[in-house]
């Protein structure tokens, strides 16, 4: 998932990049291992589970006088490596500090 803030003028505030997916070691040490070979104990599942909505916080430093973004939120499933990501959804919405 990577989540995109822009200013009004289309200026970037701030990015994030998120990865979700089980997490395992090889238990030898804490490093996390994350290819299928390396794979021995699960740590923790930070992957989306089906039919349970998942809830993000998110937070962006705004510049001085900037009260509104546009934040992007871009899904992606990645199959192998970074290289082969294909996206799923993509959502924008506008963000206000003022009500």
């Amino acid at each position: 998932m990577v989540v995109t803030a822009k200013a009004a003028d289309g200026k970037e505030i701030g990015k994030v990049e998120k990865h979700y997916h089980p997490q395992a070691t090889n238990c030898r040490d804490t490093k996390m291992k994350y290819g299928a070979q390396w794979k021995v104990a699960n740590l923790r599942d930070t992957s989306f589970q089906p039919m349970k909505p998942k809830k993000e916080t998110i937070e962006f430093d705004l510049p001085e006088g900037v009260r509104a973004a546009d934040v992007t939120v871009d899904l992606f499933y990645e199959l192998g490596n970074p290289e082969q990501k294909y996206p799923i959804h993509t959502i924008t919405k506008k963000v206000s500090l003022d009500r």
